[in-house]
């Protein structure tokens, strides 16, 4: 299923009146776009077909239909491991399940991957002067982790706020307008992040926030947004797309940077092998 905000971010044709729509449906989402077509325009400073145009434009015959999409993704955003089991095991054969949802979860999410903000989310994390901060929940603090590792190989000023440390807080203390907040959040969003991600944002950092299709409840406030699918072949989300995005993003950040960063690598790799001469 291609949800309506996955619809919103491929869309580069909407008028300023839509943005406005747009806008609006993305600060609640999804729940927002329940409300009659009446009170949306309303909250929107728009008029009721505009509201239908958008729709339109979203590939709805209706917006009853758009409200109906909205609804399914309220019941798939509330899933959980033990409502989603069953589900997942449609067939005997888990490897070859696997591979077919795991792959195909990557190549979906790679072709509605809004290509400007990809971009925009390379030039922030290879801005020197700026810091990163990275944060993520009870499983996808991997993702940032992972994120976290190749970056400080790449660029200095990388901090990672521990999904399990016992004083998360005090990682904000020096976070303001100079920082970027990455944050990763997927479907049963953990509360502690997203107060923690919102609170840098409050504090003048640029939000990049790495989520599903559903919308972490960040996604009003990101000043960047990526998602992926998160089908599995479990009753657990699968972090699989989110991990190629990773490995996509890291490769753009190597070609982005260039020769900055060899010298960086090659201290690296002396620390490692613990070859580094003492300086005179």
């Amino acid at each position: 299923m291609v949800t309506v905000a996955e619809r919103l971010q491929l869309r580069r044709d909407l008028t300023p009146a839509e943005r406005k729509v747009a806008r609006v449906l993305l600060t609640d989402y999804p729940m927002r776009g329940l409300v009659p077509i009446a009170r949306l325009a309303a909250d929107a400073g728009v008029s009721a077909p505009t509201v239908v145009r958008l729709v339109s434009k979203l590939d709805f015959e209706s917006y009853a239909e758009f409200q109906e999409s909205l609804k399914s993704e309220v019941a798939a955003r509330l899933s959980s491991p033990l409502s989603m089991h069953g589900k997942s095991a449609s067939d005997s054969d888990p490897l070859g399940r696997s591979e077919r949802l795991l792959c195909d979860g990557i190549s979906a999410s790679f072709s509605r991957l809004p290509r400007a903000e990809f971009d925009q989310v390379v030039a922030l994390l290879a801005e020197p002067r700026r810091d990163v901060t990275l944060i993520g929940g009870r499983f996808s603090s991997i993702l940032a982790e992972y994120l976290a590792a190749h970056l400080r190989i790449l660029r200095p000023n990388v901090r990672m706020i521990s999904a399990m440390g016992a004083d998360r807080v005090s990682s904000l203390l020096d976070i303001g307008p100079r920082d970027v907040m990455v944050a990763f959040d997927y479907r049963r969003y953990q509360h502690d992040t997203v107060r923690l991600a919102l609170t840098a944002k409050r504090q003048g950092a640029t939000l990049i926030v790495f989520t599903d299709p559903y919308l972490s409840p960040l996604s009003a406030q990101a000043d960047v947004m990526l998602t992926t699918s998160v089908r599995s072949p479990s009753p657990f989300d699968a972090l699989t797309p989110a991990l190629a995005l990773l490995e996509a993003l890291i490769a753009a950040l190597v070609d982005h940077l260039g020769p900055a960063p060899l010298d960086r690598m090659a201290r690296y790799d002396a620390l490692f092998a613990g070859t580094v001469e003492e300086e005179p």
